[in-house]
């Protein structure tokens, strides 16, 4: 199984971690999709159907695949987070990062007390520290708490324009592993919704791979639509941290029958 270390070790020596995106609640899907090598699979508790319940069968499915389970949370808040996090995430994507504020505070329900080891401000509150499926409901309490739970990955998404005029103080955060552009919700903010070609959109993202570069910070994005050359070419571009594909679209681009006639 791949780990978070392995992908931050990606990420220093500039080369890019690849993972891919689930909506459907399956853990033999789950499965499936993490045998296909990737790096990690993200869990989209945002726009997904799943409940609480399931995310325990579904990590487990991502990490028998070998893969790192990620959650991307519907929103980031501590009850999000900690539902995540003790079905055994191990890295988390916020959605809907505006400040450093924000980011602030939902770092702070994703670390125990004690393990925020970085310097500067200290979290103003903390994760919940309890048993849970992550730590084998107590019986590795220990050593969860040792290693997995000080090193969850940590990425913000960048989706609207108030987060690219914030972007440098987001980015200062020295907990902050990767960011993530939303395109569709950024260009909506711009009132250019899904218009990737427009030239105030362009000059947007190129604004974005400019301050990540500056502030030596790993840029990322979701590449929707499964296109190999697209991918080669955002990496080329900048992308550090990139989501390739979502399980509902490689199944509806590949499933369609040829030739029908319905459409």
């Amino acid at each position: 199984m791949k780990s978070v270390s392995e992908i931050r070790a990606l990420l220093a020596r500039d080369e890019a971690t690849v993972g891919t995106w689930l909506q459907i609640p399956n853990a033999d899907v789950a499965e499936l999709m993490a045998r296909a090598g990737y790096d990690w699979v993200a869990v989209d508790m945002e726009h997904g159907s799943f409940g609480r319940t399931i995310l325990p069968d579904i990590f487990r499915a991502i990490e028998c695949g070998g893969a790192v389970p990620f959650a991307r949370l519907a929103e980031a808040s501590r009850t999000q987070i900690k539902a995540a996090l003790e079905a055994g995430a191990q890295g988390l994507i916020f959605p809907m990062i505006e400040s450093r504020e924000q980011l602030d505070q939902a770092i702070g329900w994703s670390i125990y007390p004690g393990l925020d080891n970085w310097e500067g401000d200290k979290p103003a509150e903390y994760r919940g520290v309890g048993y849970c499926r992550a730590n084998v409901f107590g019986k590795d309490f220990d050593s969860y708490r040792a290693t997995i739970a000080g090193d969850i990955f940590i990425c913000a998404q960048i989706e609207h324009i108030r987060a690219v005029e914030n972007l440098e103080s987001i980015l200062s955060h020295p907990r902050l592993d990767a960011i993530m552009v939303g395109p569709y919700d950024l260009s909506g903010s711009m009132g250019l919704t899904g218009q990737f070609d427009h030239t105030d959109f362009k000059a947007c993202m190129a604004r974005i791979g400019e301050i990540c570069q500056r502030c030596h910070a790993r840029m990322g994005l979701h590449v929707v639509q499964p296109d190999p050359a697209q991918l080669e070419q955002e990496i080329a571009r900048g992308a550090r941290f990139v989501a390739y594909g979502i399980d509902t679209v490689f199944l509806w681009k590949y499933a369609e029958r040829p030739g029908r006639r319905d459409k």
